[in-house]
């Protein structure tokens, strides 16, 4: 009986020593830039509708036709596009610099 407690005791010693591993993930100093953070450019939100868009932003620089079905709307604002799905907001984006 004394080998088989040894087994045991070894066993769960290695499933324990295995499950405790784990990465580390640093988020610290990321080494890529998001030109698109929160902490940028203001920009609508998903779920706005067109009317509070322009009532919040104003009027936009340029009105894109819609294209595709569903119909997707651009305008451009001269800091960010936003993109709608019939007339609400999908994506508000900035454009990348070059």
């Amino acid at each position: 009986m004394p080998k088989c407690g040894f087994f045991v005791s070894a066993t769960v010693m290695l499933l324990v020593s295995v499950s405790a591993q784990a990465d580390v993930l640093s988020i610290a100093t990321p080494t890529y830039t998001t030109p698109n953070s929160a902490a940028g450019v203001l920009r609508p939100t998903q779920g706005m509708t067109m009317q509070q868009v322009e009532q919040r932003f104003g009027a936009p620089s340029q009105r894109l036709n819609a294209i595709g079905e569903p119909p997707i709307t651009r305008w451009h604002y001269p800091d960010f596009d936003v993109f709608f799905e019939h007339s609400q907001v999908i994506h508000a984006v900035v454009p990348r610099q070059q």
